[in-house]
């Protein structure tokens, strides 16, 4: 999508602090951090939300998760994290592709907004 902020810096277009790339995904820094350890973690394909995700992209939805929890690791969040996924605008989804926030190096709260 070619006015989507996500998917130009997938492509390299826009620079980001990036902690993990491989071909299907990119993980880098939030600019506006909300714990010590921010990361958005986002696919390559453009996909609007969660809302939009097929049964085609099974695989590529198991390999994000999987690599999060290696991501954490690396990021030293031995001690627990955050998984977020905001969903349409009732959820504050900013951005209109699938992202996931990845939180850490902080006690987090319940119930959390």
């Amino acid at each position: 999508m070619s006015d989507c902020i996500f998917c130009k810096i997938a492509d390299h277009e826009i620079p980001s602090n990036a902690v993990y790339e491989d071909e299907h995904m990119l993980c880098f820094h939030d600019l506006e951090p909300q714990a010590p350890i921010h990361v958005l973690v986002i696919p390559k394909k453009h996909m609007a939300s969660l809302d939009e995700v097929k049964e085609e992209d099974k695989e590529l939805m198991g390999h994000i998760m999987f690599k999060i929890h290696e991501i954490a690791a690396e990021l030293g969040l031995e001690n627990g994290y955050r998984v977020v996924i905001n969903t349409g605008e009732d959820a504050f989804q900013t951005v209109k592709h699938l992202h996931f926030h990845l939180l850490g190096k902080r006690k987090m709260t319940w119930p959390p907004g």
